[in-house]
């Protein structure tokens, strides 16, 4: 009896077992949504699969531009006029990881019909501007400002269309030569301090620079500014079929660039072709869904698996060297074309200094010192150490997690140096708080967040000095308050 018991128990048991690895694996299949989204049904399905990844991937940095352009329209705003916020942003712009604490602007540029397109820049007087002026693929061609070609001295700025005739511009301008009809400088007015009369002063600055056609320079043209201050600007990219539509925008607008002439095909067969309409049906659709929520599944992997910047801690500078040479030279590196990087740079942020990381520099942080998602429905503390190597100011801001925008109707986003009424520490440290709910000590170290989701943080620090980069001044991960 023994003998017939004893194997039909090992039966049992492993039986359970595999029932056990089975319900293991198809809870792993639950929480992939893009593998129950997507079933191929054959050899065509399993390719356009594949191809709407890459295309996702490699497109992100023009949707990202397609999708503000998009927000601007919706103001009633065109081609060749400012997107000015004159006031400190709050939550309404939803733009990716943007900055709280100066005054922003952003010219748009078309120069396919217009020609060549005027931006100029005020000398670094009664403020200063820290900004770049970018191509449709958000590649910047110059930066700007005391950082900039100018030096701080100011310039006129021409941003030229695709094969421009150089002898024909006068003199007396910054010639920048766009491979796109199309794009677009993000300008940022940066404060002395967090007064109303420090931002007020920010704010007219911002209003000295003007755009217009090099064709009417001789007329004086008014600059047009649109005001974005009271309205929702959202352009956080959509994981849906829109992307495609936006990058369909592209095809339909640009020259293509030679750089990529390769993606031309694997376009065509997802059925976004020039001169042709994007109009997939039903099922196409849902294995583009598919496809572009799993390469931000990928792009996000490559976000979470960065290196350190500093030891033993999990602040991350996410750019690549590779990514940053490549902007420098406008793609033509030997050898490389880093479009993972790039891909999830603009799923993250807007805008490139050309010279990345010298004017300003970024570090992001999206765990905690035990290395868990910072959870908004839990509160952290970060001491940020005395003498901060920078030369204007640091800043501390809180976004979504999941889409990188502000956390929409927070109260405000971010705390700063420059922020009116900070507390500071006896040792001239500085502990900042992060959760849904204010510490004893009050609000004006603190930053709300939605205990509903995940969020990340981002250090800015402007004007950087050497102490950053040898890493003899260290910023310590934030840690969870028990």
């Amino acid at each position: 009896m023994k003998k017939i018991i004893l194997p039909f128990l090992l039966l049992l048991l492993l039986i359970a077992c595999n029932k056990t690895e089975t319900k293991k694996t198809d809870n792993e299949t639950i929480k992939d949504t893009a593998t129950v989204a997507f079933k191929p049904a054959n050899i065509k399905e399993e390719i356009l699969y594949q191809r709407g990844v890459e295309t996702a991937i490699w497109g992100m940095p023009a949707v990202n531009f397609q999708l503000m352009y998009d927000a601007l329209a919706k103001l009633n705003g065109n081609y060749n006029q400012v997107v000015i916020w004159p006031k400190l942003l709050d939550w309404k712009n939803q733009t990716l990881t943007p900055n709280p604490d100066v005054i922003y602007l952003m010219p748009f540029f078309n120069t396919e019909k217009a020609g060549p397109i005027v931006l100029e820049i005020p000398p670094a007087d009664k403020g200063v501007f820290n900004g770049s002026i970018m191509t449709y693929w958000q590649n910047a061609l110059e930066d700007v400002g005391p950082g900039g070609v100018d030096k701080g001295k100011g310039g006129k700025y021409l941003f030229l269309p695709p094969g421009y005739d150089k002898s024909k511009i006068p003199a007396g301008y910054i010639p920048l030569q766009s491979d796109t009809y199309r794009g677009y400088a993000l300008l940022r007015s940066v404060l002395k301090s967090g007064s109303p009369e420090d931002v007020a002063a920010a704010v007219a600055y911002a209003q000295r620079i003007k755009v217009y056609p090099l064709s009417e320079a001789s007329k004086n043209p008014a600059t047009v500014f649109v005001d974005a201050s009271e309205k929702v600007y959202d352009s956080a990219i959509p994981y849906d079929i829109s992307f495609y539509e936006a990058l369909n925008k592209i095809v339909q607008s640009e020259p293509w660039i030679e750089r990529d002439r390769a993606m031309i095909d694997p376009l065509k067969s997802l059925g976004i072709e020039r001169d042709k309409t994007f109009n997939p049906d039903a099922r196409t659709k849902e294995i583009l869904v598919a496809a572009v929520k799993t390469a931000k599944k990928w792009l996000n992997y490559n976000y979470e698996s960065g290196a350190p910047f500093f030891k033993d801690t999990h602040w991350v500078f996410p750019a690549t060297p590779e990514f940053g040479a490549n902007v420098k030279a406008n793609y033509q590196v030997a050898d490389s074309y880093p479009t993972d990087n790039r891909g999830l740079l603009y799923m993250v942020v807007f805008f490139s200094a050309k010279h990345i990381g010298e004017s300003q520099y970024y570090l992001m942080q999206i765990e905690d010192k035990e290395g868990n998602p910072l959870d908004g429905n839990s509160s952290y503390k970060l001491n940020v150490p005395a003498n901060v190597p920078v030369k204007q100011y640091w800043s501390m801001t809180v976004y979504d997690r999941d889409t990188h925008t502000f956390i929409r109707n927070m109260k405000w986003a971010g705390r700063s140096s420059q922020t009116p009424g900070l507390k500071t520490n006896s040792d001239g440290s500085v502990d900042l708080y992060f959760g849904p709910t204010p510490p004893a000590s009050g609000e004006s170290n603190w930053v709300p967040t939605d205990p509903k989701g995940k969020f990340e943080i981002l250090a800015r620090f402007y004007g950087p000095k050497p102490n950053l980069y040898d890493q003899s001044w260290k910023l310590n991960d934030v840690e969870k308050v028990k």
